[in-house]
Formats: structure tokens, C-alpha cells, sequence
């Protein structure tokens, strides 16, 4: 298997996570002849990690997807166990966002890793916003421009925002990893979730965000998010929800790029675009902003 069809097959298996399935079953034979080859490119950067107990009659018989992923078994506390907030100086909330990213550049625990790759993209929008977004990782648009959500998943938000009545600049756009996750060989636009570890080695910068901006709302976008703030996992459970992370009630809803893949398959997403607008008036409501009957009445029938 080539090194851009392991990423796409990655990618493809995270977003069934974000739909809230737990198992593939495998072709018989399949798992065999993949095992038979070289390993997927993501192999390597779990190199850190003891070598696991042989389980492949189970993995015959229904493959778990986060094998499949092959991420190291953590516990569930792991990525948010006490992490430090981080002290800054700075007069204005601006200053004080530019001192942490500019921290956050030099990361000892995201660099130490060898997993991630150089360039870091922080985040954009107003540092006095009331609410505040959060995604799972730079992929390669984003790491072009150092910018958030600009990629096609960042064109499905700005969309949502648009319907919301806001624009990118009203709000506050993070990631929950600061560096996109690499991929071995030529990693091209491909692009993988991050791991516990990826996530944790950043999940300090993001946490002294939520306390530098203090937003009224949080949304946590797609499963890695909800892991890493320490909500938990199965963003079909958890969504529709608000959880508190720091005292600042947070939302969990889908990814944007959970809506892009579910719109190429039968139903163009209909169900996955009308439950985030759901989500998304419970946030007006709960942040006072005003909603007409035309926003209520979106996917009505």
C-alpha cells in the first residue's frame, strides 16, 4: 500500500469514528496480505510504543478502527491529566494570544515527538469573541497560510457561521494540536487526525486560550477535540450537549469534515447538516443572540 493510500484510508476510517462507528470488518484474507506488505505509512511514528500482545484471529474477525489507526492504548485521563496553564505577559488580550503563540513556535513537547511537522498554525479571529471554536489539527491549507479553518472544511464553517449571522472575524478559531500531523514518505494534501500524545503536548496552549479569550461558549468540533479537552468519545453520544470545560459551557457537534464526506454518500449529508444546525441554535439561544423564524425553519420540512 502506497504511502498516500494509507493516509487516504486513514482518513477515511476517522471520519466512521466521528459517525460513531466502532468496527470494520475486513475481506478475508485482507488483513493478511496488508500485514504481508509494508506497513502503512503511519507506522513509524508510533515507533515509541511496545509492541502490542498478536491478536489477529480477533482482528479477522472485526478489526477495531483505532487499531486500524494504530494509536498507543492510553487512558482516558491521559491527555488532560494536569495540564499546566501556561503564564504570559501582555496588557490586551492580543498581546497576551502572541506571547503564547509565539511559546507554542517552539513547543519542546510537540517538537520532541518527531510525529508532527514544523510549521505551526495557532489561530485566528477576535481574542474578545464570545464564542470560540476549537478543531482537531492543521491540515496542508491550513499549514500553507497558518491559518485555522481555510481549507475545504474551513469554507463548510465560514458557511455555517454565515447562517448563523457571524463572520470568521466575530469569532474565536483554535486547534486542539498546533502542528500538522505527518505522514511518512510524500504526505501531499493528505492528512490524519492527531494522536493522544500530539494532542497532548499542545493541549496546554489551547487551555490557556480558553483562558486568555474567556468566551462565553466553546464548540468542540468532532471526536479529537471531545478527547482531548477531556469531554470524552463518540460524538454521535456526546453532541447536542453542553459540557463544562473550564466553567465555560462547550458544545460538542460534528466536524465540518464529517458534513463534506457525508455529502458524497446517499442523502448529501441532509441529517449530519441538520443536526450541527441544531447544535448551533441551542449556541444562539444560549449566547442571546437573535434567531429568526428563516433560521429555525432551516432543513424543516
Amino acid at each position: 500500500m502506497s504511502n498516500q493510500a494509507a493516509g487516504l484510508l486513514k482518513h477515511y476510517l476517522e471520519q466512521r469514528v466521528l459517525a460513531g462507528q466502532t468496527h470494520v470488518v475486513l475481506k478475508p484474507g485482507l488483513l493478511d496480505q496488508m500485514q504481508g506488505r509494508k506497513k502503512p505509512a503511519a507506522q513509524p511514528l508510533s515507533q515509541a510504543r511496545p509492541a502490542a500482545k498478536p491478536e489477529s484471529k480477533v482482528e479477522r474477525a472485526s478489526t477495531p478502527i483505532a487499531a486500524t489507526f494504530d494509536r498507543p492504548a492510553t487512558r482516558k485521563a491521559s491527555i488532560m491529566e494536569s495540564p499546566a496553564l501556561i503564564t504570559v505577559s501582555g496588557n490586551s488580550k492580543a498581546e497576551k494570544l502572541a506571547a503564547l503563540a509565539a511559546i507554542a513556535e517552539q513547543s519542546p513537547q510537540a517538537r520532541e515527538l518527531g510525529t508532527l511537522r514544523e510549521t505551526m498554525v495557532f489561530s485566528v479571529g477576535d481574542p474578545e469573541a464570545q464564542i470560540m471554536f476549537i478543531g482537531e489539527a492543521p491540515g496542508d491549507e491550513e499549514e500553507l497560510q497558518r491559518e485555522p479553518f481555510v481549507g475545504p472544511a474551513g469554507q463548510k464553517l465560514t458557511g455555517i457561521l454565515t447562517a448563523m449571522g457571524l463572520k470568521r472575524s466575530d469569532v474565536y478559531l483554535s486547534s486542539i494540536c498546533k502542528f500538522r500531523p505527518a505522514i511518512n514518505g510524500d504526505q501531499g494534501s493528505t492528512n490524519r487526525a492527531p494522536t493522544d500524545a500530539e494532542m497532548a503536548a499542545c493541549v496546554s496552549y489551547v487551555l490557556t486560550e480558553i483562558a486568555i479569550v474567556a468566551p462565553k461558549i466553546i464548540i468542540a468540533l468532532g471526536a479529537s477535540v471531545c478527547k482531548g479537552l477531556g469531554i470524552g468519545e463518540g460524538v454521535m453520544r456526546l453532541r447536542g450537549k453542553f459540557y463544562d470545560v473550564q466553567g465555560i459551557p462547550t458544545m460538542v457537534t460534528y466536524h465540518p469534515s464529517y458534513i463534506l464526506r457525508e455529502e458524497r454518500l446517499a442523502g448529501g449529508g441532509l441529517r449530519a447538516k441538520r443536526e450541527v444546525w441544531e447544535d448551533m441554535l441551542k449556541v444562539m439561544e444560549k449566547n442571546g443572540m437573535t434567531i429568526s423564524e428563516k433560521q429555525r425553519g432551516y432543513f424543516k420540512k
